[in-house]
């Protein structure tokens, strides 16, 4: 049996590191890229930016900066998927968008995508703990759920994307509430009791009959992750939780209108670098 074909035997919490997550993530999105595209790719629109599932558009809200200014960007997408948001970029005429994902099967939907709307996206194969970019070259580094959500130390990853940024520049990336990890993920009444403990930082792993991880979820509190721009080298700018919309009614995971209306679904960061 290959790594892509690994079954899920047993479900736990307990430590994951680095290595085990990055492969964990891809074992993931390879079997799991098709389905996950044809259920929410029409949410997300070929050509969109969307911060997550109570569908805050970055058109409508302008975490990235400036829209004038973005033109002459040089921006990063970590955790890019099937690029819907780098082609977004692409589209209000930011003339350099890169984005990088571990799963060479969303990729391959990427350019897909790219083939049926005209509008190309630059790609490459990368896990986000380890970029393969020089020191300093993006003005923006910009992530909807696509990385964050599935590494051990929040503090290093975002120093790797730090590190790629040029003074000045800006960090904007979301993540599912940590306040979510202490209730099911039940979209119903039954996901609005809390059952875990909201401390509990160990990593939610699902894992083969040979107990090797084919899925990891980390889990780093409100506080973990500001300290975790902190650390990193960054300045925290807003942090947004978004309210559920009126017009949404879409259940997606543990998500849904019920519970998006009494507890935050997801955590919007932004960070900047300081200039010299």
């Amino acid at each position: 049996m290959t790594d892509e074909q690994a079954e899920v035997a047993h479900i736990t919490r307990r430590p994951a590191g680095a290595d085990e997550s990055a492969r964990a993530s891809r074992i993931w999105w390879e079997r799991s890229a098709d389905e996950y595209q044809a259920e929410h790719g029409a949410f997300l629109r070929d050509i969109g930016f969307v911060w997550g599932p109570e569908g805050v558009d970055e058109g409508n809200v302008g975490f990235l900066g400036d829209p004038g200014k973005l033109a002459g960007a040089r921006v990063l997408e970590v955790g890019c998927g099937a690029g819907q948001c780098g082609r977004w970029l692409r589209a209000q005429g930011v003339a350099e968008v890169v984005g990088i994902d571990v799963s060479r099967r969303q990729l391959q939907h990427s350019r897909r995508i790219d083939e049926q709307t005209g509008h190309t996206l630059a790609v490459a194969q990368a896990d986000a703990q380890r970029l393969p970019f020089a020191d300093a070259v993006f003005d923006l580094v910009c992530s909807a759920y696509g990385a964050f959500p599935f590494v051990p130390d929040a503090e290093a990853a975002l120093r790797e994307s730090g590190r790629v940024l040029r003074p000045g520049g800006r960090l904007v990336f979301s993540v599912s509430h940590p306040i979510r990890w202490c209730f099911p993920d039940d979209p119903g009444e039954s996901g609005l009791v809390a059952k875990d403990p909201y401390f509990d930082r160990r990593a939610y792993v699902e894992q083969d009959r040979q107990g090797r991880a084919c899925y990891v979820e980390h889990h780093h509190t409100i506080g973990d992750w500001v300290r975790a721009v902190a650390g990193a080298g960054l300045r925290l700018h807003d942090l947004v939780e978004p309210e559920w919309p009126e017009d949404n009614d879409r259940v997606w995971g543990g998500w849904s209108p019920l519970r998006g209306r009494i507890i935050p679904g997801t955590a919007i960061f932004v960070a900047e670098k300081d200039a010299p």
